[in-house]
């Protein structure tokens, strides 16, 4: 076997030490060639956004694929020798596409597909076919992007005959853009999997992928839906560069592709999420080197995108950041396949497929109404009783009246199944340590009542649909906010803090602090200070509350492994945190006293509740060692934030009459 180099820049974590699988033939000159065309069509794709924002499609007429036509006397020559420079670099990258199959065919021919003594067209034609649908992947990349190639030149083609350029507003226009951006991806990703395919990494499978499989089947479709829109609103900007700003956007008479311009921002940060949230969980699900650092590639890339996209958006889509911004796109993609490739591979242990706990294999299998309670389990109604609370307070309060009794509902049903999405997924990730706790040793994920692969496919969807519920009856900020706590929840505090620091529950808490801003948004479709104020309300609440739970089960976090603060530092250090949180805590709730959207009733009740929070701490104070005070802290602190949350929306209502 030939060690990859060149380009190969996951040459040294394909493939994990323990990993016994045998990697795929590799040929390093190949693999550097392959890196060397995906760069040069990456850099054929920035100059083609320069030829369209700046409308120099026309250069050449309609004339395809020599540039004889009439020149554009208001463009002058110059739209004419970008237009040509444009067409000479993407028949270069034809040629290079020929290059890289044929070079492929004579690397990786070996074996029973070797080529027949015959000449004849048809059996070249057979023995091609062959290799293509049976050989070494290296060859299949190539062939697809050989065909894509094709399928880029003949897309382009039909925009410059048709006068699909420029300053044309058609449908059609916007259609075969959008069959561009998604032609380009196709084309790009094969590029990508050639050069990994040559580089000796592990085989690949596509079947019996599980939960995994799901999650980079939607990751390739929320990718490709994000390149569409992108591409529709990047034709908006380009036919209506006058039509700025939101109020412009929102008129009846604006453009139909300047309205639907405003869904890409919206619609980049949920798919931006779910692809965060997309990484977490095939990290989690197949442990590998090569995952793990494919995984950190494409968040990467993902948040450079958002920073540029965010700058595009700013200074109104300079023609510099559109470049930069549709080469990450590109690249974006292309770390989806390579994420892929990388979790598909032959010989990695997919994590819902280990033995169920010793405990648990006798277990018999739940049907009809113990099933059904075991589901609901999983959404731990206790835990989200509370959240839902504060989600449907924030409504009234938001819209100082009843905000309707259909949105309500459905915002409430929608809140309570992203909260039981996410705390499905929970279970999922911690059963290793939840089998180690009395509290969770009961949970449908440890004793395998319930599979990992059922419960992260009943979680996901429960979020789907929650999403769409949200989106479509509410308001799409709203869908926004409910994802966002969803992600924030699993991949920050469960996947990156819980079992790292004993900061867990400060910083990861914050995921419980969204329901207010999912029901705000949900009725008003923006977020006020006032709104955020909420948020930070709870999120400082959250370590005197969770804190207090701490005390009393630090024996079940210790036994687990788990770094909760009593564990890390002891009682008393834990005590006086709680007592540093209860101070933020009372400081954040009369900070809304400032708003003149806020009246008296709220004020007596948080001087009425802090006053007994105060009460309550200072029996635990007092009484460390003992459970009792720990556990009255902990329960009136559930009470203390819902009357507070109550009375938050009952006042606003009395303001606003």
């Amino acid at each position: 076997m030939i060690p990859a180099k060149g380009f190969n820049f996951f040459r040294n974590f394909t493939v994990s030490p323990s990993d016994s699988v045998d990697r795929l033939p590799g040929n390093p000159i190949f693999a550097s060639f392959a890196w060397f065309t995906l760069f040069y069509n990456l850099l054929v794709v920035g100059w083609g956004v320069y030829l369209r924002a700046m409308k120099y499609g026309d250069g050449c007429g309609s004339n395809w694929p020599l540039c004889n036509g009439p020149t554009n006397p208001m463009k002058g020559p110059i739209a004419t020798l970008i237009e040509k420079s444009h067409r000479t670099s993407t028949e270069i990258a034809g040629l290079v596409a020929v290059g890289l199959f044929v070079w492929a065919i004579k690397s990786f021919a070996n074996g029973d597909l070797k080529r027949s003594r015959s000449w004849w067209p048809w059996h070249v034609v057979v023995w091609i076919f062959k290799l293509v649908t049976k050989g070494h992947p290296a060859i299949k990349y190539s062939s697809v992007a050989l065909v894509f190639t094709i399928a880029e030149a003949l897309v382009g083609r039909h925009l410059v005959v048709k006068g699909l350029v420029t300053s044309n507003e058609t449908l059609e226009r916007a259609f075969w853009m959008g069959a561009h951006v998604l032609s380009t991806f196709m084309l790009v990703g094969a590029i990508a999997g050639a050069a990994l395919a040559a580089s000796g990494i592990r085989p690949i499978k596509l079947k019996s992928q599980g939960a995994a499989g799901w999650l980079l089947g939607f990751g390739f479709i929320g990718t490709m839906l994000l390149g569409v829109s992108g591409a529709i609103s990047a034709f908006g900007h380009q036919v209506r560069p006058e039509v700025e700003g939101l109020s412009e956007m929102l008129k009846p008479q604006a453009f139909w592709a300047s309205k639907l311009a405003l869904a890409h921002p919206v619609g980049s940060a949920s798919i931006g999420l779910y692809l965060l949230l997309m990484c977490g969980l095939i990290q989690h699900l197949r442990p590998d080197p090569f995952v793990k650092n494919a995984t950190k590639a494409l968040i990467a890339i993902l948040i450079t995108q958002l920073v540029v996209g965010g700058l595009n958006i700013f200074f109104k889509a300079p023609v510099t950041i559109q470049m930069v911004h549709l080469v990450l796109a590109d690249l974006n993609w292309i770390s989806v396949v390579v994420l892929a490739i990388a979790a598909f591979g032959v010989g990695i242990e997919p994590v819902e497929a280990r033995p169920a706990p010793e405990e648990a294999e006798d277990v018999a299998p739940l049907k009809g109404r113990a099933l059904i309670k075991a589901y609901v389990a999983l959404t731990k109604p206790r835990v989200i009783s509370l959240l839902l609370f504060t989600t449907m307070t924030a409504m009234v309060a938001a819209k100082g009246a009843w905000p309707g009794t259909m949105l309500f509902l459905i915002v409430s049903v929608a809140g309570y199944m992203v909260a039981g999405a996410a705390n499905a997924i929970n279970m999922v990730i911690d059963r290793d340590i939840d089998i180690s706790m009395k509290r969770t040793a009961n949970r449908p994920t440890v004793t395998q009542s319930i599979s990992s692969a059922n419960a992260l496919t009943f979680a996901f969807t429960l979020a789907t649909l929650s999403f769409v519920m949200l989106w479509v009856f509410a308001t799409p900020l709203s869908a926004l906010m409910g994802l966002s706590g969803l992600v924030f929840y699993v991949v920050i505090y469960t996947m990156l803090l819980k079992r790292r620091t004993w900061h867990n529950i400060v910083i990861g808490g914050a995921a419980g602090a969204f329901p207010p801003l999912v029901g705000w948004a949900a009725v008003t479709n923006s977020l006020p200070p006032l709104a955020l104020y909420l948020f930070g309300i709870i999120f400082v609440w959250t370590p005197v509350h969770f804190w207090a739970l701490a005390l009393l089960i630090k024996d079940d976090y210790a036994a687990a492994g788990v770094p909760m603060l009593p564990v890390v530092k002891g009682d008393r250090v834990t005590v006086i945190q709680i007592g540093v949180y209860m101070v933020a805590t009372i400081v954040a709730t009369f900070v809304p006293l400032f708003f003149p959207q806020v009246g008296w009733i709220y004020g007596i009740s948080a001087l009425v509740l802090n006053l007994i929070l105060i009460r309550s701490f200072y029996k635990l104070w007092k009484n460390m060692s003992e459970r009792s005070p720990a556990s009255g802290l902990f329960h009136y602190s559930m009470l203390y934030l819902a009357i507070l949350f109550l009375m938050f929306a009952i006042d606003r209502v009395v303001v606003m009459a």
